[in-house]
């Protein structure tokens, strides 16, 4: 049984939204179409988008081939931002174009972190046991 059917609506429709956003940008990356001067897109991987709840704003989550040079990555797609808002305005269908944000995306440092530690703590544990 749904309790509050209020909360479902605008929450999927964010997932909606952020994730069509995540798939065109994706494309726009893949195929240079945002014409970014001297850098190349089609290494850049989106790995979450996040909307804002009046879907005015979006936050992309990027991460550069190989996770070097994350930094300059964002910087240069925040520059740019209104590159990548031209060619995506021309893809998406939709009463407002959000507002993009991108940030570095260190999820996969933090769960890199996570196994190492898991892989010391099993070693400590085997050298008690024997």
């Amino acid at each position: 049984m749904i309790k509050n059917s209020s909360n479902f609506g605008p929450n999927h429709r964010k997932l909606r939204v952020g994730e069509l956003i995540k798939q065109n940008l994706g494309q726009i990356f893949l195929k240079n179409e945002a014409k970014i001067p001297s850098f190349n897109t089609n290494l850049i991987t989106i790995t979450e988008v996040k909307m804002s709840s009046d879907l005015k704003s979006a936050r992309a989550y990027v991460i550069p081939l190989g996770g070097k040079e994350i930094e300059r990555t964002v910087n240069t797609l925040t520059e740019f931002s209104y590159l990548v808002r031209k060619a995506l305005s021309k893809k998406l269908d939709i009463k407002f174009l959000p507002r993009l944000y991108f940030v570095g995306d260190k999820s996969f440092d933090y769960a890199e972190r996570i196994e190492k530690l898991i892989k010391q703590n099993n070693n400590e544990v085997k050298k008690r046991n024997y």
